[in-house]
């Protein structure tokens, strides 16, 4: 196995983030000469799922190559080398944003472990519920961890399986792992992916020319020309090799309960997932909002970019005119110097800057995906007085985020989300809106599925809204969370 990694400069982040931070994406080719290239360009797709670091694995028949960086796909893998440094027809890549374990070069995906019957080189996009009380009882029994990356956790619990073969190993390590994932698998020289049994996490499969293509989002397979051909289904395995593809079912059958927040801000608006286009739903979100809380105002503007489509539904339903009353920065580089303290309200206007002729004098109700900690909305109302609107109010276009993720979304605490501490009124009077509004729970499900919540069966996971958690959180409830597992003497730049 070859592995070429590289550290860059530090990189530094956005403190005054109000945003749930993103997820990862996944991406796996079988049976394409350049099957390196188009793992590349498929995470090119995947980026705005994560941009911490980004990883290509391949199998050439005979060996792993495996290249991982800190940083993103174009900075990394563009070099016409590509090919010869990672050869083979299978491959799996991997974006990400670092939910559970540190962002340095040992937690960056695909990892790689040399096992009884071969090699396995794994990536997954999700969190594993149980990831740490399984650690636990692995290193209790000896085993030895390189990264702190819950992944790491089922190569260990593949290679301690009793099964005989390979790909069996895994998938018996996927029935004893909890919690959302999407994941992606070279062993040897087959493919393995999976979806976890709820459905929580999106993967699709499509096809080019004979090549199967697999991604965590439909614009990966635009990207590279693929055609859709379905989703992989909840608790479903598939395994790829040379005498085709194969179904294997590790969790029992049941409808997806897909993550909320991949229709809400996640995913990319071109995106289809659970038959449903992403920029439809949030069109139809904001029509929804404008149905459930209306607001007498001259002009609806945007957050950008994530509130555009939703300010464009509720200008559509309500007849007031839609402006882009912000322009967002496009150059704003995660390595941009941090704003001194004595000037820390100005960091926002590095990324939104107020559209003053459409702004002045006007009553604006802006829109934004949601609202977290409350902290940048509050600064773009601000800006919004300061450009002359006579009155500012605000909509969310989804329901108040009141409960903590554990699937892989890097969200605030219980304490730090706004509407898990204040009433809609002290919300807006802690933002300094003139008025606010959320859109419901069931305003969601009619834009998203076109039903009502089932009470007893929810087709989401809104666990953010609800506190309805769809699988056990077993380290949460050992209360594992809040640690961190470092390594104990390895110090990693």
């Amino acid at each position: 196995m070859s592995d070429h990694s590289a550290i860059p400069a530090t990189l530094t982040y956005d403190p005054e983030s109000d945003r749930p931070q993103e997820e990862c994406g996944v991406f796996a080719v079988y049976g394409a000469d350049d099957a390196a290239i188009l793992t590349a360009l498929g995470l090119h797709a995947l980026q705005h799922r994560g941009q911490e670091a980004c990883g290509i694995a391949t199998h050439d028949g005979s060996r792993f190559h495996i290249e991982r960086y800190l940083g993103l796909v174009g900075e990394n893998f563009t070099s016409p080398d590509m090919p010869q440094r990672l050869p083979g027809r299978v491959a799996i890549g991997h974006a990400r944003y670092s939910t559970q374990g540190a962002s340095v070069l040992r937690n960056v995906q695909p990892l790689f472990a040399d096992v009884r019957g071969g090699g396995i080189a794994l990536a997954h996009n999700g969190n594993l519920t149980n990831a740490r009380v399984l650690r636990e009882e692995l290193v209790n029994h000896g085993q030895i961890f390189q990264s702190t990356s819950d992944s790491e956790v089922v190569l260990h619990l593949a290679a301690l399986s009793k099964k005989n073969k390979l790909t069996n190993r895994v998938l018996s390590a996927l029935k004893q792992v909890q919690g959302a994932f999407a994941f992606v698998a070279v062993v040897n020289d087959r493919l393995i992916v999976a979806r976890d049994p709820y459905g929580i996490r999106p993967l699709v499969m499509g096809r080019l020319g004979e090549a199967y293509i697999f991604a965590s989002e439909t614009c990966a397979l635009d990207m590279v020309g693929a055609t859709f051909v379905r989703e992989i289904e909840p608790g479903e395995a598939v395994v790829v090799n040379e005498s085709g593809l194969r179904s294997e079912r590790f969790a029992p059958a049941r409808p997806a309960q897909i993550c909320a927040f991949e229709y809400i801000y996640f995913a990319r608006p071109d995106s289809v997932i659970g038959g449903r286009s992403v920029y439809e739903a949030r069109k139809e979100m904001g029509r929804q909002l404008a149905l459930e809380t209306p607001a007498d105002v001259d002009v609806i503007i945007p957050v950008p970019d994530s509130g555009v489509p939703a300010a464009i539904g509720f200008s559509e339903a309500s007849g007031i005119p839609f402006e882009l009353g912000i322009i967002r920065s496009h150059f704003v580089g995660r390595t941009f110097i941090q704003p001194t303290q004595d000037r820390r309200d100005l960091s926002v206007r590095r990324k939104h800057a107020a559209n003053a002729a459409v702004v002045r004098g006007k009553r604006v109700l802006l829109i934004d995906d949601s609202i977290v900690r409350g902290t940048t909305s509050l600064k773009i109302v601000r800006m919004m007085r300061e450009a002359g609107a006579s009155e500012v109010h605000f909509r969310s276009a989804c329901p108040p985020i009141k409960h903590p993720d554990f699937y892989g979304i890097d969200m605030a605490g219980h304490d730090e989300l706004i509407a898990a501490n204040m009433s809609v009124d002290e919300m807006a009077a802690r933002l300094e809106a003139d008025s606010l509004g959320f859109l419901t729970v069931n305003g969601l499900y009619q834009a998203v599925i076109g039903a009502p919540r089932d009470e007893t069966a929810p087709q989401l996971a809104d666990h953010y809204f609800t506190g309805e958690y769809p699988t056990l959180l077993a380290d949460h409830d050992r209360d594992l969370s809040a640690k961190e597992f470092q390594l104990s003497f390895l110090v990693d730049a």
